[in-house]
């Protein structure tokens, strides 16, 4: 059966926290971006799991809030994880990264594993997080995306991740760092030509731009402007493909067999481009056959 970690809503302003696992998005530059509700949460809790105290302890700082820091990345040992899994029995404990979403390509996975594990309520207390910031100014279509975190270092490798994402309809997310952006450009250029491609660097920050165009021109334009700051590299998605009549019976004919009408002619618009309500009166006249 599944397992079901019960999550109930911390109380009121002014009370105590229940205890259990609080999941705290903080800012990624402008520190007015951070909530209510995560001060609230900061404010009362009994500690806070942190990625580096330094950088936790002046977001804390700018909140007036003085609270126990635990180091905790993703070099923790199983004892540090332990030790945290039994204070939560008998305290609220908040997990921090540096900046955004926790998690997301954040420290923290085997700590919430291990506490729903335990039965032990997790909270969500959502925030800022750097890649939908960037997917929301970059112009891309944003009604499928993926996140695939950081591109590998290597060159084989990059390219190799990139091959297996080429058939994804969906636009792509990357975190990236200035000094990697130009290797990761051109291999989008190479694996992935004529996608769209935007890179938005330092989000809520004084010097935030999003500078959109082909993977050439942009590895062209940062060659010469290296970047600085925290980057978010997106790619849009494959363009539709062209359809013949008979390629469009034979789409129609797979999807029918296992979708509703509207639903297949739906699926085979968004793959090709072709217009929908012709597609459905086509599929129509496949099952009438």
């Amino acid at each position: 059966m599944p397992r079901v970690s019960s999550t109930s809503p911390e109380p009121a302003k002014g009370e105590s926290l229940l205890t259990g696992l609080y999941i705290v998005a903080t800012p990624i530059g402008n520190l007015s971006d951070i909530t209510l509700r995560a001060i609230d949460v900061l404010s009362q809790c009994d500690r806070i799991a942190c990625e580096d105290t330094r950088v936790t302890g002046k977001l804390l700082k700018h909140l007036g809030i003085s609270k126990p820091l635990q180091r905790y990345d993703d070099h923790a040992s199983d004892s540090v994880r332990d030790r945290l899994i039994e204070q939560m029995g008998h305290e609220a404990i908040a997990l921090v990264s540096d900046a955004g979403t926790p998690l997301v390509s954040d420290p923290g996975f085997d700590l919430v594993r291990r506490a729903r594990a335990a039965g032990i309520a997790v909270t969500a207390i959502p925030g800022a997080c750097a890649a939908i910031a960037g997917l929301t100014v970059s112009g891309l279509p944003s009604d499928r995306f993926l996140f695939a975190g950081f591109l590998p270092v290597k060159e084989k490798a990059r390219g190799e991740m990139l091959a297996e994402l080429a058939a994804v309809r969906a636009a792509l997310i990357f975190y990236e760092s200035g000094p990697r952006l130009v290797k990761s450009l051109k291999a989008i250029g190479e694996v992935l030509p004529g996608r769209d491609v935007a890179v938005a660097r330092e989000l809520t920050k004084l010097h935030e731009e999003c500078r959109t165009g082909s993977a050439q021109d942009l590895a062209e334009h940062y060659t010469a402007h290296p970047p600085k700051g925290e980057i978010v590299l997106l790619v849009g998605p494959p363009q539709a493909v062209q359809a013949s009549p008979q390629d469009a019976d034979d789409m129609l004919r797979d999807a029918l067999a296992s979708m509703k009408t509207s639903q297949a002619a739906a699926h085979v618009a968004k793959a090709t481009g072709l217009d929908r309500k012709a597609l459905y009166n086509r599929a129509m006249e496949l099952k009438s056959q």
